[in-house]
C-alpha cells in the first residue's frame, strides 16, 4: 500500500510532509535526467558514435534509479531498494564504459552482462540476506567513489587528443561527483541525504550536460575546419589545373593556329590578295591577344616584365595613365605566388577598364614588413565602391589569394576611387 502524503495545518496553509517533498525533488531530477538521456540518444542517431548511446543508456538507468528510490520512500519495501542499488551500480559502470569508448574504442561484449548479474546479486544479498544497510551503504559508496573517479581519470588522460574544454570539464565533474559520494553517511545522520543529494547531483548533471555540449561543438568545429581545409586544397588544385590548361591552350593557339594563319597571310600577300591578307591579319592579331590573355609569354620571363607589359597594353588600348611601382628582383623561375600576383593585377585593371571610368591607375608591389609575402596595391580615381559586387572576377581573385593563405581587401581608396589590396605569401616555384 502506498503511504498517503500527510498534510497538517499551520494556520490556513497546508504543510507538505517530508516524503512528498523528497519525491517531488527526485521527480524533477528524473525529468531533467531523462531529457539528457534523450539528447544523447539523438546525438547517437545522428553521429553513430557509440559513447553517445552508452551515455543515453546510462542516463536512462539513472532515471530508473531515481524512480526506484521514490517508490521505496513511499512504500518502504526493501525490494525497491535492491533495484535502486542495482541501478546505481549499472549506471556508474555505464559511465565508465562510455569514457573508455571515447578514449580507447572500448566495445561492449556479452560477458559484460556479468556486471549486471553481480550488481543484482550483491544488492539482494546485502539488503535481503545480510539485512544490513551499513554493508549495503558502504559497498555502494566504495563502488561509486572508485568507478566515478576512474571515469574522470580516463577522460582526463584523453584531453590531449580532444582539443577544447569539454573533456577537462567532464573529467573534473566526474572526479568531484565521485568524491561527493563519500559524504553520504554524514548527511544521512542529519536526515538531509535525499534533498541535499538531489541538489548536488543536479549541479553535476548540469555540468556534464555542458561538457557534452562542448564536446559536440568541438567536434563540429573540427569537422568544419577539416572540410574547409579540403575545400581549400581542392580550390588550389583547380586553380593550378586552370593555369596549366591556360598555358596549354595559349601555346597551342600561338604555335598551331598562329603559325597556320601566318603562313596563310604570307601566301595571300604573295598572291596579291590584299583584302584577304588584311582579314587574316586581323584574325592573327585576335589569336595573339587571346593567347596573351590566357597566358602571356612575358610571364615566363618573370613577374616584373609581365606586369610592365600588361600595364603598357592597357595604357595603350584604353588611354589610361598607369603608374607602375615594382621592386627590383632577380629573374628566376615563375612561382605559383607570382602567377597569383599577376592574375590579381590583371583582374583589378580589367575591372577598372570595364566599370571605373578612371583616368589614373596606380599599381604598386612591395615586400611585406616581415618578409615572406608580396603586398599588392591597385587603386584608381574612378567611381569607387559603388560598383563593387560579388562578380566572378573579384571572387576569382579572392579564391586565388586565399588558396595560398593570403588575404584580399577590396574597398574605397583615399581619393574616393576603387582600391584592391592583397598579401600573397611566397611559395616554391610551380
Amino acid at each position: 500500500m502506498f503511504q498517503q502524503p500527510d498534510f497538517s495545518l499551520d494556520g490556513a496553509r497546508p504543510v507538505l510532509d517530508r516524503i512528498t517533498v523528497e519525491c517531488s525533488a527526485l521527480g524533477f531530477q528524473a525529468v531533467l535526467t531523462l531529457l539528457l538521456a534523450v539528447a544523447c540518444f539523438v546525438l547517437w542517431r545522428r553521429r553513430r558514435q557509440p559513447y553517445f548511446l552508452t551515455w543515453a543508456v546510462a542516463w536512462a538507468i539513472y532515471v530508473a534509479r531515481l524512480s526506484f528510490m521514490s517508490t521505496f520512500l513511499v512504500r518502504r519495501e526493501p525490494e525497491w531498494l535492491v533495484l535502486h542499488q542495482t541501478a546505481t551500480y549499472l549506471s556508474t559502470f555505464a559511465f565508465l564504459g562510455a569514457a573508455l569508448q571515447l578514449s580507447s574504442g572500448f566495445r561492449w561484449r556479452w560477458r559484460h552482462a556479468l556486471i549486471a548479474v553481480a550488481a543484482l546479486g550483491w544488492s539482494y544479498a546485502a539488503i535481503m540476506v545480510i539485512d544490513s544497510m551499513v554493508v549495503a551503504g558502504v559497498s555502494s559508496i566504495a563502488v561509486l567513489f572508485t568507478v566515478t573517479v576512474a571515469t574522470g581519470v580516463v577522460l582526463w588522460r584523453q584531453r590531449a587528443q580532444v582539443p577544447g574544454a569539454s573533456l577537462p570539464l567532464l573529467a573534473w565533474t566526474f572526479v568531484l561527483w565521485g568524491v561527493h559520494h563519500l559524504d553520504y553517511p554524514l548527511l544521512r545522520q542529519f536526515g538531509t541525504a535525499v534533498l541535499y543529494g538531489v541538489f548536488v547531483d543536479m549541479l553535476f548533471i548540469f555540468a556534464i550536460a555542458l561538457g557534452v555540449l562542448f564536446l559536440v561543438m568541438g567536434q563540429d568545429q573540427r569537422a568544419l575546419a577539416a572540410r574547409s581545409g579540403q575545400l581549400e586544397q581542392l580550390t588550389r588544385l583547380l586553380l593550378r589545373a586552370q593555369e596549366d590548361e591556360r598555358r596549354r591552350i595559349a601555346r597551342d593557339l600561338h604555335d598551331e593556329a598562329g603559325q597556320v594563319l601566318t603562313a596563310a597571310k604570307i601566301e595571300l600577300d604573295l598572291a596579291g590578295q590584299a583584302r584577304g591578307s588584311e582579314l587574316v591579319g586581323r584574325a592573327l592579331a585576335q589569336i595573339r591577344n587571346l593567347s596573351n590573355l590566357l597566358r602571356p609569354a612575358a610571364l615566363d620571363l618573370g613577374l616584373e616584365p609581365a606586369l610592365r607589359a600588361l600595364a603598357d597594353d592597357f595604357a595603350e588600348h584604353l588611354a589610361i595613365d598607369l603608374s607602375v611601382d615594382l621592386p627590383g628582383r632577380e629573374p628566376g623561375q615563375v612561382s605559383a605566388a607570382d602567377v597569383v600576383v599577376y592574375r590579381v593585377v590583371q583582374e583589378a585593371i580589367t575591372n577598372v577598364a570595364r566599370h571605373a571610368g578612371a583616368e589614373h591607375v596606380r599599381i604598386r608591389l612591395s615586400r611585406s614588413a616581415g618578409g615572406g609575402a608580396t603586398d599588392v596595391l591597385v587603386e584608381d580615381d574612378g567611381r569607387g565602391c559603388e560598383r563593387v559586387n560579388a562578380h566572378l572576377g573579384l571572387l576569382g581573385m579572392r579564391e586565388r589569394v586565399t588558396a595560398l593563405g593570403g588575404a584580399l581587401d577590396v574597398g574605397e581608396g583615399p581619393g574616393g576611387g576603387f582600391r584592391v589590396r592583397a598579401r600573397v605569401p611566397d611559395e616554391v616555384a610551380a
